[in-house]
């Protein structure tokens, strides 16, 4: 288990596109692992390799009981025009929250582990959070999207109702 420290939003590497994967080897797989022990360690629902201080286009979903979605090199290639705004946070921002409008529905292409493109579709809570962590990879931080932000007394009563 190799939980990495988190940077925070003044870190640059938080703010540019990072690089393509190009090499689809066992040091991919590391990273994936050690992204993994670091979203479970913060209690993160999504993870994007940025975000631990590594300049790849990688990141991860928690789908639950479906497993954890791995993104390499991800390119969403269709928003639907439905939006839905919901509060959204982030592990390199602790204690900051705001509702962001992201579409229902995304289509997106990228590489599995071996490097062969795959293509999926994804909706509701799973587009949103893909949308949140695609968005890292290109130096975009929810908080450029966020039309208010939320307190933490209002999140707690959010939740507690």
């Amino acid at each position: 288990m190799t939980v990495k420290k988190l940077i925070d939003q003044n870190d640059r590497l938080l703010h540019r596109e990072v690089k393509q994967v190009t090499k689809f080897d066992r040091s991919l797989q590391q990273l994936i692992m050690d992204l993994e022990d670091t979203m479970f360690e913060f209690n993160g629902v999504g993870i994007a390799a940025p975000q631990i201080g590594v300049d790849l286009k990688v990141a991860l979903v928690d789908m639950e009981e479906d497993g954890i979605l791995q993104l390499i090199n991800p390119v969403i290639t269709h928003y639907s025009e439905e939006v839905e705004s919901d509060v959204e946070g982030c592990l390199s921002l602790p204690d900051i929250f705001g509702e962001v409008p992201r579409s229902t529905k995304i289509e997106l292409k990228g590489n599995d582990l071996k490097g062969n493109v795959v293509e999926m579709t994804a909706f509701d809570d799973i587009a949103r959070v893909i949308q949140h962590e695609v968005d890292h990879l290109y130096g975009h931080l929810f908080t450029e999207k966020m039309t208010r932000s939320v307190s933490l007394s209002e999140l707690e009563e959010m939740y507690n109702d």
